[in-house]
């Protein structure tokens, strides 16, 4: 059996993933093993005042040194560090990135909408598309939305916005950003037939359990219509009373439904397909494939 570590320094919260693979003989299972989730909310001042304040820059800091002896204690073999889109637009990232190292010995990767695209789809999991579909994969953070238009089992179109749901709840989402956005999904799903979506990220996964939907089947957008006038109607002590939601969930799953719903209006979709991965997941299948080949 081997052991990694996928750390995902998000707008919204920091995770650290153990995960352990046994090799069988059809090939790797990952089994999670420890799912750690700090909520950080570094979004909450890159999105404001353009920076990572001094009280959550120290609250990273010591959430780095404890993950990294989290992944001492677990033997990892191998793990790595990736930062999205609040430590992309902060002005002192780097300044906190150098910081991490020296303090807890671990080095973070900022890495762009795209690269972080790719990173989420070395789980392989176009190899499970039907080859007769076209898919709009759709990524919601609390920073940005990463989309990715698939065609015959590949990509053909992707991009990046600085649209999420943290700069939403900040009112920080100008309403020419909404157009851009929408005029891409529109130019790039025009034309395409037996189009579905595919939901990535905390909110989408947490409304698709919600649901109830058996059979990891697809949600149709009438539900996720239900699940976001529920939310809208009620107040963020009742969605964590009676929906036992986490307070930083709580907030920011409004705004997550309204860029879902907005994105499958424009596009004409009437299914979204949630299925059970995302960054970390693809750090620790890349780790994998890296420790193989090395071998």
């Amino acid at each position: 059996m081997l052991k990694f570590g996928a750390i995902d320094i998000g707008s919204n919260a920091v995770r650290l993933l153990i995960t352990n693979v046994f090799e069988g003989p059809d090939g790797p299972v990952f089994k999670k093993a420890s799912l750690v989730r700090v909520p950080i909310r570094l979004g909450e001042d890159v999105f404001v005042q353009g920076h990572v304040g001094p009280k959550k820059a120290e609250k990273l800091v010591d959430t780095m040194r404890a993950f990294r002896l989290l992944l001492g204690v677990h033997d990892v073999v191998a793990f790595r560090a990736c930062a999205t889109s609040a430590m992309r637009n902060s002005s002192n990232g780097e300044e906190l990135v150098e910081r991490i190292s020296d303090q807890a010995e671990i080095d973070i990767e900022v890495i762009q909408g795209k690269k972080e695209a790719d990173i989420i789809f070395s789980n392989h999991f176009e190899e499970k598309l039907f080859h007769d579909r076209s898919y709009l994969y759709i990524d919601v953070g609390g920073g940005s939305t990463e989309l990715t238009v698939f065609s015959e089992q590949k990509p053909v179109a992707s991009r990046s916005f600085r649209i999420g749901t943290l700069r939403l709840l900040n009112n920080k989402v100008e309403p020419e950003y909404w157009e851009k956005l929408l005029n891409w999904v529109e130019k790039n799903t025009e034309g395409l037939e037996k189009l579905d979506a595919i939901g990535s990220g905390g909110n989408i996964n947490k409304l698709y359990k919600m649901a109830e939907i058996p059979g990891r089947n697809p949600m149709s957008r009438n539900k996720l219509k239900e699940l976001h006038v529920m939310l809208r109607e009620m107040s963020y002590e009742e969605r964590i009373a009676k929906l036992g939601l986490n307070p930083d969930r709580a907030d920011v799953i409004v705004p997550a439904c309204e860029i879902f719903r907005a994105i499958l209006k424009r596009a004409k979709i009437k299914d979204i397909i949630v299925p059970e991965f995302g960054l970390s997941d693809g750090i620790t299948r890349l780790l994998y494939e890296n420790y193989r080949s090395n071998k």
